[in-house]
């Protein structure tokens, strides 16, 4: 099975512009959670502004004082594992 497309360009820690995004699970002003093609991913910062959000696309651009970005673990990337982790 060939590999799902992601990809992440982090410009000057102040713009961000993804692909391969499946699912926002949350957002706010210091932290962004999502799913990607490739498990989840949790943005961190200030002032963090999602410019465009196109899940038909998989398109994700966010602008603001960008300070981390972190993967979780990629076999727990579903949305159902995230869920199940919350109902527990």
């Amino acid at each position: 099975m060939a590999e799902q497309q992601h990809s992440l360009i982090l410009e000057n820690r102040a713009a961000l512009s993804l692909t391969g995004v499946t699912e926002i699970v949350r957002f706010d002003e210091r932290k962004i959670s999502l799913f990607t093609r490739l498990g989840p991913l949790t943005i961190t910062g200030r002032s963090l502004h999602v410019k465009i959000i196109s899940l038909e696309t998989g398109e994700l651009a966010v602008d603001g004082e960008i300070w981390g970005m972190q993967y979780g673990d990629r076999d727990r990337g579903k949305p159902a594992a995230f869920t199940a982790k919350l109902l527990r």
